[in-house]
């Protein structure tokens, strides 16, 4: 067994009351995540900070005050690419949305969302391959996302509360940015046309947003449809999988609000 002198015991203490995570301490230190996560517990509990002794509240069971636009932004990335799951080893339930690597910017966007919704809990990145688990514990996720359920998204009905569905239509931008960052992309098209007797290539910008849930689908399309952003359809082996956005004047709107992944 491997005894951690007490320097460096000090040391993992300074840098978890100064707001480091957990697994980037042990990472610094070269000290298991456990044993960072026991110190941590301790010196709170030592200081009468021990999380257990209040329980966070929730915006549906006690009117907490929640920050709205983090919360459709974060009811985006949820639909899109999060769900919501209990290990037999937790007690509580966890938000997880994985995000691709190669655009940390939204897995930074993901989580500061996450804290804003959940200004209690604590978040954290699991590393998987080629991504990361962003995710949150709380026991009252169920309650902020009414939409989960057991199986998968695209097999059960998925519509807003209205409670929800008053949040969306004030902040109608997170929304749609949360479901693109999460199932969606800008990428660039191009096709060739003849102009005086000479074969040109033309780019032009476009997005999509594929997603088999054809009640997240609408969902998505009902925002566009609100915000005057033109979309259609296009089929996928038969399915109406993917919404395209290709129109300049339109591009042009998802541009302003929502823009490439980063």
């Amino acid at each position: 067994m491997n005894v951690h002198s007490s320097e460096i015991r000090h040391t993992a203490l300074t840098l978890l009351r100064g707001g480091a995570r957990n697994a980037d301490v042990a990472r610094k230190l070269d000290v298991p995540a456990g044993t960072i996560s026991y110190w941590k517990h301790t010196d709170r509990a030592r200081r009468g900070e021990c999380p257990g002794r209040h329980a966070p509240k929730c915006h549906r069971c006690d009117g907490t005050p929640l920050d709205a636009v983090a919360y459709a932004y974060l009811l985006g990335l949820y639909l899109g690419d999060g769900h919501i799951s209990q290990a037999p080893s937790h007690r509580v339930t966890s938000l997880i949305v994985t995000l691709d690597d190669a655009w940390p910017g939204l897995q930074d966007a993901a989580e500061a969302a996450m804290r804003r919704v959940f200004p209690e809990n604590t978040t954290c990145r699991v590393r998987k391959t080629g991504c990361h688990n962003i995710k949150v514990y709380s026991k009252h996720l169920p309650c902020l996302f009414p939409q989960h359920g057991p199986g998968k998204k695209h097999e059960r009905r998925i519509a807003l509360d209205p409670w929800q569905r008053e949040i969306v239509a004030a902040h109608p931008w997170e929304l749609v940015r949360g479901l693109v960052h999460s199932d969606g992309c800008r990428a660039t098209n191009w096709t060739t046309r003849l102009v005086g007797g000479v074969r040109k290539r033309y780019e032009y910008p476009r997005y999509w947003f594929t997603n088999v849930s054809d009640d997240i689908r609408r969902l998505y399309t009902d925002t566009l449809d609100v915000l005057g952003v033109e979309w259609k359809h296009c089929d996928r082996a038969g399915r109406r999988y993917n919404v395209s956005v290709a129109r300049r004047a339109s591009v042009a709107l998802m541009d302003a609000h929502v823009g490439p992944k980063y």
